[in-house]
């Protein structure tokens, strides 16, 4: 038997059977380090790139730590972004579908307080969200944390980028000490450490090499001499790869919009995803970048933490990051699961440092090429566009729901539907280009829940 089968581990039958289910059977590298771990109570600093597998392994501990009987909050999981945190929460509800009665709030930012008040009163077992939303809701006595026994701080390297420290440390504060607290970051700059030697007992680092298979990502390095030049390039390199799914990655908000501008300008299909969109826009665009309905997302990194997408083609640097391993988390989101990618990345000569920084960490030698030539004139344009419906989980629509109004009586294939995302007050779905308008049309004259909504086409 391998040793890294879920098996072997001290999980319960439940747990076991679930995984089965879910056809998880062997661990990944960081679930193999960290769970052996955490099941027997250890603090653990979890270093690894996104797709490790690390929701899966806390998701693991905190379950088995769980007093079903006892309705408090018994598990904490903090995320820097509200994407993240749902990620994470629904990962966890998947992992715990065999064991009945588990209660698993979401609570973060950018929505309204009133529905997770309500939700507050009823308990929960798992809270998972935002450090700004928890805290509020702690400082007004809504939270009790007295029964917490285990703290997760997920990608907390990003939460500290993003301000979070403060609230941190108010949240830590309100936590009983005796607790098992787990820190997951895909990098490890001092200022990680420095909370880890704070917060956490003996903590126990795992790191699983963040460096990539070079047989499933292909690097390029392409110099340029100023930024009209690497705007150019940039349409060079997407017109010769044209990829389907494409990440273009800025250091600014400024040149986020700048750059997602002029790729739009040129016929590109893109969106732009940075940190002063609402939180509406912002699961308005990773909804219509993840279903295959917009080929190029230019991002920040902040903006980009908690991004899921399944067979990313490309990754594109427009800047060197200043952290050689965040340009290894960058390009670790393409070339998944054994599929191919290519990581593509702009420099100046005044980036040379950055180039270096890469190489050493890398232990790879860099080199800048000729850029590729561009065969095609035009870009790739995407097969599916996303409907958005004025309804969601609150109004108790779901996925069958919507599935059944596209396809019921002379309906629509449903080969022809994609992706289906349901939030609060709204919901979205994929449907291939060539029926949009007919799809259109029985949403919006159809019903569902037995009364009619509003759909519109996004562009």
């Amino acid at each position: 038997m391998s040793d890294n089968k879920f098996s072997k581990l001290p999980l319960s039958q439940p747990l076991l059977d679930n995984l089965a289910s879910m056809e998880y059977s062997e661990m990944t590298p960081i679930q193999a380090q960290s769970l052996p771990l955490m099941l027997n109570g250890k603090d653990v600093i979890g270093q690894g790139k996104t797709g490790s597998g690390k929701t899966a392994a806390f998701g693991l501990s905190l379950l088995t730590n769980l007093n079903v009987k006892r309705f408090r909050v018994q598990s904490l999981v903090l995320c820097p972004t509200r994407e993240l945190a749902d990620q994470v929460a629904k990962e966890i509800r998947r992992l715990a579908r065999t064991i009945h009665n588990i209660k698993v709030l979401t609570l973060c930012g950018g929505v309204p307080m009133g529905p997770q008040i309500g939700s507050l009163e009823h308990g929960a077992h798992i809270l998972v969200g935002t450090p700004g939303r928890i805290l509020d809701h702690l400082e007004r006595g809504r939270i009790n944390l007295a029964e917490l026994n285990t703290l997760v701080l997920d990608e907390a390297d990003r939460m500290l980028d993003m301000g979070f420290q403060d609230a941190l440390d108010a949240i830590i504060a309100e936590a009983p000490k005796q607790r098992q607290t787990l820190l997951f970051s895909a990098t490890f700059p001092e200022k990680i450490q420095q909370v880890a030697s704070r917060i956490m007992q003996d903590p126990q680092l795992v790191k699983v090499e963040s460096t990539h298979d070079k047989s499933s990502i292909t690097q390029h390095f392409y110099k340029v001499e100023n930024n009209d030049q690497r705007l150019k390039a940039l349409e060079t390199i997407l017109l010769a790869y044209q990829p389907e799914s494409a990440v273009v990655f800025c250091n600014t908000k400024r040149e986020v919009q700048e750059v997602a501008d002029e790729l739009h300008y040129k016929g590109f299909s893109v969106i732009d995803l940075h940190g002063d969109l609402e939180q509406r826009e912002r699961n308005q665009t990773l909804v219509q970048f993840s279903n295959k309905s917009v080929s190029i997302l230019v991002a920040t990194d902040v903006a980009a933490r908690g991004l899921d997408v399944e067979n990313l083609d490309a990754v594109v640097n427009y800047q060197l990051s200043r952290d050689p391993e965040v340009h290894v988390h960058r390009i670790g989101r393409t070339g998944r699961a054994g599929s191919k990618g290519v990581a593509c990345s702009l420099f100046s000569e005044n980036e040379y440092h950055r180039v270096a920084l890469i190489d050493e960490y890398m232990n790879t030698e860099i080199s800048a090429e000729p850029l590729p030539k561009a065969t095609a004139t035009a870009s790739v344009q995407p097969s599916m566009v996303t409907i958005e419906i004025s309804g969601g989980k609150k109004q108790k629509v779901r996925a069958g729901d919507i599935l059944g109004a596209l396809t019921s009586g002379d309906g629509i294939d449903g080969k022809k539907v994609g992706k289906i995302n349901l939030f609060d007050m709204r919901s979205y779905v994929a449907v291939d280009k060539s029926i949009a308008k007919i799809a259109h049309k029985k949403l919006e004259n159809g019903k569902m829940k037995g009364r009619k909504f509003r759909a519109r086409i996004l562009s």
